[in-house]
């Protein structure tokens, strides 16, 4: 479900119209989260570590209005209630492919969801482009294991119809002292959120890696 947002006395009108405007109007930031905790978790819990931190960004994500926010085909903005996950999936041969991943508040119904979409990607090829991995109610998610980064970009197509969905990567666990440091990259439409909302989402994301949500 969404509702529209409406512009007229919309405290971010001006925001909106202004960086709307831009080529690119998105902006992105690159922080670390202590998932010393969460690694723990994951082998307690008996899941991926893969799996609690993509539900853990997932869960931070719905708790902030502005990061459900998304640009209509109509030029207008719209707020959905739930936000789902069109995350990333790598096959053996190292190729990947998109995927639609509904959220559950539940880390082992969200589980049973990422399990299908894994499986479905290992037995398919090219990048399962499809009206489910295109969806609006999505935020773009990537991992890379390999490396732990501090700045990323993204391919993004300034042709196509305005881009509004936040995208979030994360890179490998880096140790410092006794924690373990995970590099966080968000990146989003300045017209529709803020650094403060980003610090919203870096701040709950740490409490749902911990455990404390």
């Amino acid at each position: 479900m969404k509702h529209r947002i409406e512009q007229a006395g919309w405290n971010r009108q001006e925001h909106f119209a202004f960086f709307s405007q831009f080529e690119e109007p998105f902006f992105g930031l690159v922080a670390d989260v202590d998932a010393t905790r969460a690694y723990l978790r994951a082998r307690e819990l008996g899941v991926s570590f893969f799996q609690l931190y993509l539900h853990a960004t997932l869960a931070a994500v719905q708790t902030v209005e502005n990061l459900r926010y998304r640009i209509s085909p109509d030029g207008q903005v719209d707020c959905y209630d739930q936000i789902n996950v069109s995350a990333i999936l790598t096959r053996p041969d190292h190729t990947f492919a998109f995927s639609f991943i509904p959220f559950s508040s539940d880390l082992h119904n969200f589980g049973q969801g990422l399990a299908a979409e894994t499986e479905a990607v290992r037995h398919s090829s090219g990048l399962r482009l499809s009206p489910e991995t295109g969806r609006a109610d999505v935020i773009h998610f990537s991992a890379l294991p390999w490396l732990s980064f501090t700045g990323l970009t993204h391919a993004r197509s300034f042709a196509r119809p305005a881009d509004s969905i936040p995208k979030i990567s994360v890179g490998r666990l880096r140790p410092e002292g006794p924690r373990q440091l995970l590099p966080v990259s968000v990146n989003v439409h300045h017209g529709l959120a803020d650094g403060y909302h980003v610090g919203l989402f870096l701040t709950e994301l740490q409490r749902q890696l911990d455990g404390e949500a």
